[in-house]
């Protein structure tokens, strides 16, 4: 309220804050996007979201993971808090009390599933590297086993970045092969990941396609296999090994788009066409793709977002696309480059202004020729760093790909 009072997280206290306390934290999806825009636009509404969520954590003992005035809803899956703390910190948010956010962060990563509300199933992720299929429920729809494991892979990779930023090197390295427990789902015959049983066997009758129209899927939540196997940008290296080499890599996840897999409503895959950028001599697939998708599915109209908003994650797609960069793993420091819709854009932030201008000889030049960083040649990829120190970046386009 505007005197600064607010119900306190899962009791019926009420706290008074010297903050803007906020609420309705969609972690699950605003983590990958929306919560990266706020901190290089925003960096002051950022960080009170960061105090209100180390606020809720000493409300009540855990970090929210989709909470809804001031009570946890349980919604989705993941430990998502971790991954926008951790985000938010490395990028150089620091008013906030990382101690008690990192306390928070390795309670809900270590603490065994009978005591731990938000990671139930963390027992045999640990144990065994995975969760089995209906550890807790035999109903078919209450199972979404691979799809809580990736989101604990991707949480556990952001703990490590930030263990590693505060100097804890034994658990920067224990949570980064954490991170990476996701291998264990790989299926060759497929070329997916695939629900595993309690004895560590693939599930039979396997159809990597069902699931796209939310149809209840053993093992993936509101989603086929296609709209997870690739949701690990922390680990590209390691799936792209796994499935043979760069060429078959690139192969498969053309074919999410060309075989009608993708789902743009949908958020373990929408950065998905940015994963093409970390390809050498594919950067150019990042930029059809991105452009296919804007044009196909964001329109200046009442309902021109692919479904649900989201709480703004759709949104926050469509902004950081249309201006040609995008946070393509939560957790680090980075940004891939593509083409942007305008010729010059002008991002001001509290401190610095960043400019990103086009060359475009004609309005049909799509592709990226050359990058220059403030003069300096650049690849197509650009840190927080680099972006936030006043960065001109200018593309030289063109028409074909190659």
């Amino acid at each position: 309220d505007v005197n600064g009072e607010y119900p306190k997280m899962e009791n019926g206290e009420t706290g008074k804050s010297d903050h803007t306390r906020y609420t309705v934290f969609s972690l699950w999806d605003t983590y990958r996007n929306l919560h990266q825009l706020l901190t290089l636009v925003y960096p002051e509404r950022q960080t009170d979201m960061l105090r209100t969520m180390v606020g809720m954590y000493e409300d009540w003992g855990w970090l929210p993971r989709w909470e809804l005035f001031g009570r946890e809803t349980f919604t989705m899956e993941g430990d998502p808090a971790a991954i926008v703390i951790a985000d938010s910190w490395i990028k150089g948010l620091r008013d906030f009390d990382i101690e008690t956010a990192y306390e928070a962060m390795l309670k809900s990563a270590t603490t065994e599933g009978a005591n731990n509300p938000i990671r139930r199933d963390i027992d045999p992720y640990i144990k065994d590297g995975f969760i089995p299929l209906w550890y807790f429920s035999s109903d078919l729809s209450g199972d979404n086993s691979v799809s809580h494991a990736l989101e604990y892979c991707s949480a556990d990779y952001a703990i490590a970045q930030l263990a590693d930023s505060l100097g804890d090197k034994a658990r920067a390295k224990e949570f980064t092969k954490r991170s990476q427990s996701y291998r264990r789902y790989y299926c060759k015959e497929h070329g997916t990941l695939r629900p595993l049983t309690k004895e560590g066997e693939f599930l039979g009758d396997f159809d990597p396609a069902t699931g796209k129209n939310f149809e209840n899927v053993p093992g993936f939540h509101e989603a086929s296999a296609w709209c997870y196997t690739f949701a690990v940008p922390h680990d590209l290296a390691g799936l792209t090994k796994l499935m043979g080499g760069k060429k078959n890599f690139v192969k498969s996840l053309q074919g999410v788009f060309d075989n009608g897999h993708y789902d743009p409503a949908n958020e373990p895959d929408i950065v998905y066409a940015y994963l093409f950028s970390r390809i050498k001599g594919e950067e150019w697939r990042t930029q059809k793709e991105v452009k296919n998708i804007l044009d196909n599915h964001y329109k200046n109209t009442p309902d021109g977002i692919p479904g649900n908003d989201d709480t703004g994650t759709m949104s926050a797609w469509a902004v950081f696309s249309m201006m040609g960069i995008y946070p393509d793993c939560p957790g680090e420091p980075t940004y891939t480059i593509t083409t942007p819709v305008f010729d010059k854009v002008k991002i001001n932030t509290p401190t610095e202004e960043i400019t990103i201008e086009c060359d475009r000889p004609t309005a049909d030049c799509h592709y990226i020729e050359n990058i220059e960083l403030n003069g300096k040649p650049n690849g197509y990829r650009i840190t927080h760093k680099q972006l936030t120190d006043n960065a001109n970046i200018k593309l030289t386009l063109k028409k074909e790909a190659k």
